[in-house]
């Protein structure tokens, strides 16, 4: 299993903009592979907000087929130039290879 997480911190009041843009369906949801979408935020800090966006892949190798296909590269192409809305204030972007995963007790 593979697992991309999207860190986007943002201006305070701004969260819901982003959770809204993660959380609508689209192109991605229908790649083979893919395992599904967690959107969660993070609201403690007083100057800003925190959106942390969970994908998780079945294998590196599902994930390496979407960022080769033709809808993906052209989502870039077509975003290619546009800057950030003004209430993010950094976007961080990372992969994790799954080395094991417990279940708990009540776990399916």
């Amino acid at each position: 299993m593979l697992i991309q997480t999207r860190t986007i911190v943002v201006q305070k009041g701004n969260v819901d903009k982003v959770v809204e843009r993660f959380s609508r369906e689209g192109i991605l949801d229908e790649r083979e592979g893919l395992i599904d979408i967690t959107v969660m935020t993070n609201k403690r800090s007083k100057e800003t907000e925190e959106v942390v966006v969970i994908i998780r892949w079945e294998s590196e190798e599902a994930w390496k087929n979407w960022e080769k296909s033709p809808e993906h590269i052209q989502g870039h192409r077509d975003s290619k130039g546009q800057t950030p809305p003004d209430y993010v204030v950094s976007t961080t972007v990372n992969m994790y290879n799954v080395n094991k995963v417990r279940k708990g007790k009540f776990g399916q």
